[in-house]
């Protein structure tokens, strides 16, 4: 039976030779792209078009026209190609826009010729070149993925936004039209346009483009401090979340090595199975990487899973709702018991449709699900709950690391999947963790005392966590505590003695903790702009530093909160990081002074709360802190081993 997809739903291929058939209500060009695991294209034979017809593994079906049918073989693609899309592109002189063409189906053939997933575009409007669907290897296997977005600029756009230069992107958009390539000024347009192919966020224009890759995304327009909402008109709030980035770090990409292959997935014992997962099963340069990007996957898959599933009851509801008005608008059901039956029928049709979306949910989940159990306990500390075995046996390592777990993140669909938080290493951003009670509404049910102490711990679990993935000379902690109300957090700070100085208290402390800090954002930024950072004075710590300010904005005159803003926006860059632990409402003195503070700060909450949004559908997401068990020493041993190592390593 062929598997009817909605927009992001997936469905798994069984066989290695497929046929992909396209019919359309009008002329139309069928390409194939090809692409990596990110999404992007690179180098030469990433189209198959009428003037380029054969890659490996797929040909293009040829010139335009209604109907296509190309053949795949997924065993002849290329190791490096992780996405092979199907491309649909409106000719020019034609249709000027798909929204006024017949919605096109696309299906997935096996070789005898039945279907096993079809999908229809619908809800297109301005694009002239969509992406129809996509093939793509997931734990050594290949599924099919309903995509149906596109740009309204045309192919020469979605090449462009897969990582090709402008002018090669529309030198070979003008090779598969069969037209002139566009004016240096198009391709400057194009230059400047957002990046993305495979990766889908809401719409930004009305023509439904694809989203960015996974960039770090800015805080969300509009909105005053990442994690709360901007006041609307008439005083009510904004619904829209800012969203999360799993952006790859890029950082050890400076190798001109390829990446090592990532481990192939068991082979599923029963045909038709999805195969066992296998920890670390996507591409990386290390371990970790592959970890991170297996993490990213996973998000990126219960994200769209979830999407899929809500679009399909959406469409059962309102399929329901407009069969229901039709039948009961016929004079002949209001009498007798024929009104009762037609609502009887329309109501099992939608209970059949959500039925079917619940089996494939179920089916997503469960296999989400297995790949958590195997992937959660293969993390290394620097992603790894506290309660993981990992950090019984942790030492401090001699390198960084690649990225940092916050929390997790969990959809309602089924709470008890989880998915890490990650952040990059070095922090791109600040941190804030709002002990404010007007932060959400769980926070509302949390004494104001208990909060604060909550807020507290969790920003010191995260201090033990930076100071414990780091080697033991490239992190040191600031901590400015002007009222001493966190103390009591700090105590296993101060007593490991692996704290930069005393925390800082009284305006005093306040003032003497932020000048150091702003003159070594000052000193090393000179140094850098000169080419001679050796010529650092002998007393700069070239260590990476993280300054923790508790109940900000006690103890802050105007220009302590001048100094604090410029730590915001300029220390990042040189090794120099915030974490906030504070109340906005409290500094509402300040009036609109701090709003560019807070919007440069991630904002976290230390109890369970859905501020957070993904940055392919913008669900929102349950964000939960992780911290250590109760009664458990994994933080003083972490710390005492921090210690040990500085004294090893002090000359």
């Amino acid at each position: 039976m062929t598997a009817e997809l909605v927009r992001g739903q997936n469905h798994p291929v069984s066989q290695s030779r497929v046929e992909i058939r396209v019919s359309a209500g009008t002329p139309v060009l069928a390409l194939a792209s090809l692409a990596d695991e990110q999404g992007r294209f690179a180098g030469n034979g990433i189209l198959a078009h009428p003037g380029a017809r054969s890659l490996p593994g797929v040909e293009s079906p040829g010139e335009l026209a209604e109907r296509h049918a190309f053949a795949v073989d997924l065993d002849e693609v290329a190791a490096d190609v992780h996405r092979l899309g199907v491309l649909l592109v409106l000719p020019p002189g034609g249709p000027v826009r798909f929204g006024a063409v017949p919605a096109s189906y696309v299906a997935v053939a096996d070789p005898d010729g039945a279907e096993l997933a079809g999908y229809t575009l619908t809800g297109l409007d301005a694009e002239t070149a969509v992406v129809a669907l996509e093939l793509y290897r997931r734990q050594g296997a290949w599924k099919v993925r309903a995509v149906g977005q596109g740009y309204a600029e045309g192919l020469g756009a979605l090449l462009a936004d897969g990582g090709l230069p402008a002018a090669a992107a529309a030198e070979l958009a003008a090779a598969a039209l069969g037209t002139t390539p566009r004016t240096a000024g198009a391709d400057a347009t194009l230059a400047t346009m957002p990046t993305l192919v495979g990766d889908l966020r809401a719409p930004q224009t009305p023509a439904q483009a694809p989203a960015p890759a996974p960039e770090p995304p800015d805080p969300v327009p509009g909105h005053p401090y990442a994690g709360t909402p901007a006041p609307a008109s008439g005083g009510d709030t904004a619904a829209s979340p800012p969203t999360i980035s799993y952006a790859h770090p890029r950082r050890r990409r400076t190798s001109a090595e390829p990446p090592e292959p990532a481990p192939r997935a068991a082979a599923p014992q029963e045909p038709g199975q999805h195969p066992r997962p296998v920890a670390g099963d996507a591409s990386g340069w290390s371990m970790e990487e592959r970890l991170y990007n297996q993490v990213w996957g996973m998000f990126e898959d219960l994200a769209r899973t979830v999407a899929a599933y809500r679009s399909a009851v959406e469409f059962a509801d309102s399929r329901m709702d407009r069969e229901l008005d039709e039948a009961l608008s016929d004079p002949r059901h209001r009498l007798g018991g024929s009104g009762n039956a037609a609502r009887d029928t329309v109501r099992a049709r939608r209970d059949e449709l959500v039925a079917q979306a619940q089996a494939v949910l179920d089916r997503d989940l469960a296999q989400l699900i297995a790949e958590s159990e195997v992937v959660e306990p293969a993390l290394p500390a620097a992603y790894a709950r506290w309660d993981n075995p990992v950090w019984h046996g942790h030492r401090t390592p001699e390198e960084s690391p690649l990225a940092l777990r916050l929390g997790d993140l969990h959809l309602p669909e089924r709470p008890d999947l989880r998915i890490p938080m990650l952040t990059r290493v070095p922090l791109e951003r600040g941190l804030w963790i709002d002990n404010g009670r007007t932060g959400s509404e769980a926070a509302m049910t949390v004494d104001t005392d208990r909060l604060r102490r909550a807020a507290m711990d969790m920003a010191v679990a995260l201090a033990v966590r930076l100071l414990a993935v780091h080697p033991a000379d490239r992190f040191s902690v600031h901590v400015i505590d002007a009222a001493g109300a966190g103390s009591a957090s700090l105590a296993p700070l101060v007593r490991a003695g692996v704290l930069a100085g005393p925390p800082a208290s009284g305006a005093i402390g306040v003032t003497q903790t932020l000048a150091r800090l702003t003159r070594r954002v000052d000193l090393v930024q000179m140094a850098l702009r000169a080419g001679a950072p050796e010529d650092l004075p002998p007393d700069v710590d070239t260590a990476d530093q993280l300054l923790i300010v508790h109940d900000f904005p006690h103890g802050f005159d105007d220009r302590a909160v001048t100094q604090l803003r410029y730590l915001a926006d300029e220390g990042a860059g040189v090794g120099v990081h915030l974490l906030m632990v504070a109340d906005r409402d409290e500094a509402s003195a300040y009036g609109p002074l701090l709003d560019p503070l807070w919007r440069s700060l991630m904002r976290l909450s230390p109890v369970p709360d859905n501020h957070l949004a993904d940055p392919w559908v913008h669900h929102a997401w349950t964000f939960e802190p992780d911290l250590p068990p109760q009664g458990s020493r994994v933080l003083d041993q972490a710390l005492d081993r921090v210690a040990e190592a500085r004294r090893t390593t002090r000359p």
